[in-house]
Order: C-alpha cells, then sequence, then structure tokens
C-alpha cells in the first residue's frame, strides 16, 4: 500500500512506542494539569512541529549523516541534555518559589513560571534536540518503506500520518487528564507541590539519560 510494507505492524509497533514515557509526553501533560486544555494543546502542537521536522530530516537522510559524523551527534545530544535538564531545573524552582508565596493558589493561572512561558516553542525544542529520536526514526521507517518504491516520499508521508494521529489521540488524553489533575490539586498545595518536582526530577532524569546513552 503505496510503498508501505507490513503496515498494521507499524501501526502497532508506533503505538507501543508513542505510549512509552518521554519528555514531550510528561511536557504537555504537565502543562495541561497547570495551564488547561487549551495551553496542552499549544504544547501538544510544538510536539507535532518537532516531530515533523525530524521525520523530514530522517527521509532526507539527514539522521545517517548525524551517524556518520559523530561528532555533530554528540554537540546535538549533549545540547538537547543540557535543555531537559535546565527545563527540569526550571520546573522545580518555581514549584518551592511558589511555597514562599502563601496567597497563591497550587495552581494559579495568573503567574507566569518560566517553564510555562512559550509552550508551543520549547516543546518543539524538546522534540528537536533529541538525537536519539532521529536515529529511531530513520531505523523504524526504513523497515516499513518498500524498496524500490517509485515514490518514497509518498510511503514517508504515510508512515508520519499514521504516527502524528496516534501521537495526537495519545497526547489529547494525557491533556485532559492533566485537567483533571489541576482540579485534585486545588487547594493541595503539598501535593502540587510534590508533583511538580516529580515532573522536575523526571525531566532532570532524562537529561542525564541522554548524556549517557551511547551513540550506536
Amino acid at each position: 500500500m503505496l510503498g508501505v510494507t507490513d503496515f498494521w505492524t507499524y501501526v502497532l509497533g508506533a503505538a507501543l512506542i508513542i505510549l512509552l514515557p518521554g519528555p514531550n509526553s510528561i511536557f504537555v501533560l504537565s502543562v495541561a494539569a497547570r495551564r488547561g486544555v487549551r495551553t496542552g494543546y499549544r504544547a501538544a502542537c510544538g510536539v507535532f512541529l518537532g516531530d515533523t521536522v525530524l521525520m523530514v530530516l530522517s527521509a532526507a537522510g539527514v539522521a545517517s549523516l548525524l551517524r556518520a559524523y559523530p561528532p555533530v551527534f554528540l554537540v546535538i545530544k549533549y545540547a538537547g541534555a543540557a535543555y531537559l535538564g535546565w527545563v527540569g531545573l526550571g520546573i522545580i524552582r518555581s514549584a518551592w518559589r511558589k511555597r514562599r508565596t502563601r496567597t497563591e493558589p497550587a495552581v494559579t493561572k495568573a503567574a507566569d513560571p518560566a517553564e510555562l512561558r512559550h509552550p508551543f516553542r520549547r516543546a518543539a525544542l524538546i522534540s528537536l534536540l533529541n538525537p536519539k529520536a532521529i536515529l529511531f526514526f530513520i531505523s523504524f521507517f526504513i523497515q516499513f518503506v518498500e524498496p524500490g518504491y517509485a515514490h518514497p516520499a509518498l510511503s514517508f508521508l504515510v508512515l508520519g500520518v499514521v504516527v502524528q494521529v496516534l501521537s495526537a489521540l495519545y497526547l489529547t488524553a494525557l491533556i485532559f487528564s492533566g485537567q483533571f489533575l489541576a482540579g485534585q490539586f486545588q487547594g493541595r498545595r503539598r501535593l502540587a507541590r510534590g508533583v511538580t518536582t516529580g515532573v522536575g526530577a523526571l525531566f532532570v532524569g532524562f537529561g542525564i539519560k541522554l548524556a549517557t546513552a551511547s551513540v550506536g
């Protein structure tokens, strides 16, 4: 079908991969819980943009070039790790800063913490600064593109649309879950602070994991 082999195997594999927790999904959930559905979708759109760029680069062979030139890959790798760690520390600082400001609610819409500014841009950067995702996309896509198909760009388009549709469904579920969590955090300052700190720690952990991951 349009140069795609084992289509349903690909759909199942993509769904399982999307369901794995990662910085993109955690960021969207956190934003939705603290800022609401609309802002959650702004972050989700950033994820869609970042993933689309990565898929286009993968289809164009840029990922293979990164693999062929490890120093370039390492620069992107450590830049991504540093950014994830910086986002995580910002979230933790915001959580504990609110502890000193007793007049603020647990989930406030009046304040504008640094980690919640420009959620679209931040989500896009989180997606783009993930070199392991570039290598994953090119490795995963190649397995399902029919060799010798006359229009490989069409095959990549089909595979990319499947990923984005599955991602949209998953992120939508997370956004509305975040809205539910926001209601649970209202008036529960300690719980909100603990969860927010945990989210920040997850981002720091993602950064450490990326920085220590092997290239191959």
